[in-house]
């Protein structure tokens, strides 16, 4: 679809393909244009205003906190030229990046916008932690293996000074896929893809397996392939904090509450077959704030939507997918969240030091936890035992009658295991092919996405912070192609294959 129109100001990325007559620049903010002509003037905010006359009331009042000014310090800012919804890995990468790459001359303001700062119900924070090279699709297997870099040097992107250095307790135990005789070609292409693209990974024959890991049943296993590099496993939440305090450190501002709607304008345009369509551009984010009737809009140039399983919300306060179906303004946005249970068990006699993650043919999978033998394991239900998302409560039931038999067939010593604890956490499904959404709206032409990455999201937030901050910066992806994640599959019904969901 081609849209025509005037030149869009807000990104040198076309998102109309074939649109004849564009011009295209970078993102430019009314700060941005101010700096370009000399530093800007020094305003203070009202914020900072009624501080000061606060101040003044308190010094003039000895022994007493009354003011008759309320503060307005938990609010968010009027202006923020960049905000970003949701506070998760995804959202605090995006920052960190934007910050890290841009010229210090026209750096632009940067708003997290995040309703839990606790992130006790964040996909984040709730994951087993893993990362992995052993994807199909080489751009999963490009932003793994950058994953990785990122984080065996995680201080030197992410350090901050005289703070202490950060240990994400990385785990470098490597993924172990086992496939039947049914699934064993399609883990071989894996493994040659995989290999051509750099990463360390081997394939076994059940007799190597055994030989490997003796401790494995390799009755039913026609190949195996083990990461040999770079795979492992890592602390969720010290990645997120330090992801977050070096945002902070960089200037980034955050606020505590939740985005409700927008502002919009509104533009009637003609595709190049002839259809009208409305393009709009948000103006304002409208900020809520926690157990309060208090709202703030936020004038703003653009909008990151890395609200994780509530992204398709975001997309629809703005207008997407409320249009006609079958067409592009129809088109919605299709992740949702989708409940995960993963359970903590003691085996004595279990695998020991040198369990990896095991990924079974069965889809179920495990891991140690620790060294006192502990492990972690699930697995994800099918399209018809998908668990109610109202809640985090778990279904212990599950476990016995769906989990633990598969573990126990492939570990004997498994048998007599027995659960310790477990918890739930959210997957952002996307329900088209579970592969992120990175890059703009073809309609709402300043928002854009990073969500949708169904359970992936924690080990590629390096790799897809650093592409949305090309593209908000300059227009296109420069370090790794990820054009095949936009919208438009969508629109155009084309869904991105990855053979290696877990």
């Amino acid at each position: 679809m081609s849209v025509y129109r005037r030149a869009w100001p807000l990104c040198k990325r076309n998102p109309y393909h074939g649109a004849p007559g564009w011009t295209q620049r970078g993102l430019r903010t009314c700060t941005a244009l101010l700096r370009d002509q000399g530093d800007p003037p020094n305003y203070p905010t009202l914020t900072k205003e009624l501080d000061k006359i606060q101040k003044k009331f308190r010094d003039n009042l000895p022994s007493s906190k009354w003011s008759p000014l309320r503060s307005t310090a938990h609010l968010p800012p009027d202006h923020s030229d960049l905000v970003i919804v949701g506070g998760g890995v995804m959202a605090w990468s995006i920052a960190v990046w934007l910050r890290l790459i841009q010229e210090k001359r026209s750096t632009y303001s940067i708003l997290v916008v995040e309703r839990d700062p606790t992130y006790s119900q964040a996909s984040t924070v709730l994951s087993a932690g893993g990362i992995r090279q052993q994807f199909s699709r080489p751009e999963n297997i490009e932003m793994s293996i950058f994953g990785a870099h990122f984080l065996r040097n995680i201080n030197d992107y992410l350090g901050v000074m005289n703070e202490d250095p950060i240990d994400i307790q990385f785990n470098p135990s490597g993924y172990l896929f086992l496939s039947s005789e049914k699934g064993a070609e399609i883990l071989e292409q894996n493994y040659k893809t995989q290999r051509e693209l750099g990463a360390k990974v081997i394939l076994y024959s059940p007799e190597q397996l055994k030989n490997k890991f003796p401790w494995i049943n390799t009755q039913d296993v026609a190949l195996a392939s083990y990461g040999l590099e770079n795979e492992g496993w890592f602390d969720p939440w010290t990645f997120l904090h330090a992801l977050k305090r070096k945002a902070l450190s960089m200037g980034v501002e955050f606020c505590q509450g939740e985005v409700t709607g927008f502002d919009s304008v509104a533009e009637e345009m003609v595709t190049s077959e002839g259809d009208p369509v409305t393009v709009t551009t948000i103006k304002n984010a409208i900020v809520s704030m926690p157990y309060s009737l208090e709202s703030q809009p936020v004038e703003c140039s653009a909008v990151i939507n890395a609200a994780g399983a509530w992204s398709a919300k975001v997309a629809e306060m703005a207008g997407v997918g409320l249009g006609n179906p079958n067409t592009a303004q129809g088109t919605k946005l299709p992740v949702e969240p989708r409940k995960r249970y993963v359970y903590m068990f003691n085996s004595p006699n279990g695998p020991g030091l040198d369990c990896p993650m095991l990924i079974d043919s069965s889809g179920a999978y495990f891991r140690r936890e620790g060294l006192g033998g502990n492990y972690i394991g699930g697995l994800s239900p099918s399209e018809e035992e998908e668990p109610d998302t109202s809640n985090l409560d778990v279904d212990h039931n599950y476990f016995q009658e769906k989990v633990w038999p598969l573990l126990a067939h492939r570990v004997p010593a498994f048998e007599s295991l027995k659960v310790k604890s477990a918890w739930a956490g959210f997957y952002d499904y996307n329900t088209f092919d579970q592969n992120g959404v990175i890059g703009t709206h073809p309609l709402v032409q300043n928002m854009y996405f990073a969500c949708g990455f169904s359970g992936h999201g924690l080990q590629h937030a390096p790799a897809v912070g650093r592409a949305v901050a090309e593209l908000l910066i300059d227009g296109k992806f420069k370090a790794l192609n990820l054009k095949p994640f936009g919208f438009q599959r969508f629109t155009s019904n084309r869904p991105i294959q990855e053979r290696n969901i877990v």
